[in-house]
């Protein structure tokens, strides 16, 4: 078979073999949706003995709710099964922010979806095109499109985490130092805790969102030393990590947790002055490469250009 009947032949069947399978997966999910819909609206009152409807949800929420469920979908039949891959998948969304109870298979579905449709849409536009490009440069761009849909999702998730940490390690000093001001004021640590997760909610929200966390935790039952410990696994910053083992320390060995939060506060507080520091000490390295490649040359075309033009008009002089 000839290469230019085989790639319209491979698109066609991709692009058919996409839109079926897309279409059962959209049908089988509106059917639970609309199902789950009316067992819910049977459960708060919303339909009576006579099978009334509930409340209607919008088309948009409708169709994210679609996507959402088709995405987790594809993730749990085509993600890896490996349990230590999927823990830390999980680790990274969570350190991300993101802790639905279907992430980490949403994830995986994006990854998937994004390595399979891609590929399909440039076969499809190749099919399209009146003068088809060679077999080989076909098979390279398929290939780099499926490529860059798998990478995507993972920078993107390290690009929320890096900017999760930053702003982390930024809103850190000060529930600290309003937490070291509620524990001198009388209050215990457990209680403390929750006034600055409640006090920081609108001013600080990821660190009064891990406290908040950290407090339900304990509220359910679980250990202090296990549910400040469990705060340093989600947010993965060696500053949090550093307070943790102070704070389990104080605790085990009964030193006063006010004094070393005080410590930690004023050590923080450093840690932020030199950070600063340092990021104002490499603007001149970080500079320099827009002044050599973008101002100098437009300066020397100001300052030696009218001199360069005397001397043609010159030169041009003493030839006639």
């Amino acid at each position: 078979m000839e290469q230019s009947t085989l790639v319209p032949i491979l698109a066609s069947a991709l692009a058919f073999a996409s839109v079926l399978l897309l279409g059962f997966g959209l049908l089988s999910i509106r059917r639970e949706s609309e199902r789950s819909l009316r067992l819910r609206g049977k459960v708060a009152g919303f339909a009576g003995l006579n099978g009334a409807a509930g409340p209607q949800e919008s088309a948009l929420a409708g169709l994210g709710r679609s996507l959402a469920e088709l995405l987790r979908r594809l993730g749990a039949r085509l993600g890896p099964k490996e349990q230590e891959s999927l823990d830390q998948t999980k680790l990274d969304l969570v350190r991300a922010g993101l802790r639905g109870p279907n992430a980490v298979q949403a994830f995986h579905g994006a990854k998937a979806g994004l390595m399979l449709i891609p590929p399909c849409l440039f076969l499809g536009v190749v099919w399209i095109l009146p003068e088809a490009p060679s077999f080989q440069l076909v098979v390279i761009g398929a290939l780099a499109l499926a490529s860059l849909g798998t990478l995507l999702p993972g920078m993107w998730l390290r690009r929320r985490m890096a900017e999760r940490k930053e702003t982390l390690l930024c809103e850190l000093p000060d529930a600290l130092d309003l937490l070291v001001v509620c524990v001198e004021s009388g209050m215990g640590l457990d209680q403390a805790i929750h006034r600055v997760s409640e006090e920081l909610r609108e001013s600080a929200p990821v660190i009064s969102a891990e406290l908040r966390t950290m407090t339900l935790e304990m509220r359910a039952g679980r250990q202090r030393q296990q549910a400040l410990k469990d705060l340093a696994e989600r947010t993965g910053i060696e500053d949090v990590q550093s307070l943790v083992t102070l704070l389990v320390q104080a605790d085990t060995f009964g030193i006063s947790v006010a004094r070393t939060l005080r410590v930690y506060s004023e050590t923080m507080r450093t840690g932020r002055f030199q950070r600063a520091e340092e990021t104002a000490a490499k603007l001149p390295t970080k500079l320099m490469f827009p002044l050599v490649l973008c101002i100098f040359p437009v300066l020397f075309v100001v300052l030696i250009g009218p001199a360069v033009i005397q001397l043609m008009h010159v030169f041009a002089g003493m030839g006639q």
